[in-house]
């Protein structure tokens, strides 16, 4: 005769299980992301863009691109090794090492930017 088990011990291993399935993953997830910075391009890094870029400035900053050469510039001073760029199509093409992008360019090229990258 198999022993039978009660509901409230059912319960507790069905509990746990499900716990120990959703911690797991968001566990490992952590610790590659706490020992990871993520590789960032900025598009429009000037006005808002200059505030967006001080947000994620802890990050690795890899590609910078303005259509204003003053404001690329007063950027890249901040951030050297980052290459730059006058055109956010060129820096879409070329950067291949990103994982994310901020696109702080004015409403009339924000979809146009944000779509391919």
């Amino acid at each position: 005769m198999t022993p039978r088990i009660s509901r409230r011990t059912y319960l507790k291993s069905t509990a746990a299980l499900a716990a120990g399935l959703t911690i797991l993953p968001a566990r490992s997830a952590w610790a590659y992301a706490a020992n990871e910075k993520i590789s960032i391009g900025i598009i429009g890094a000037g006005g808002r863009g200059g505030a967006n870029l001080k947000g994620v400035s802890g990050e690795n900053i890899v590609a910078l691109c303005d259509v204003d050469r003053g404001r690329l510039e007063g950027a890249s001073r901040q951030f050297p090794l980052a290459r730059k760029y006058t055109d956010y199509r060129k820096l879409l093409d070329e950067a291949r090492d990103l994982d994310a992008v901020v696109c702080s360019a004015p409403d009339h090229h924000h979809a146009p930017a944000c779509i391919p990258a």
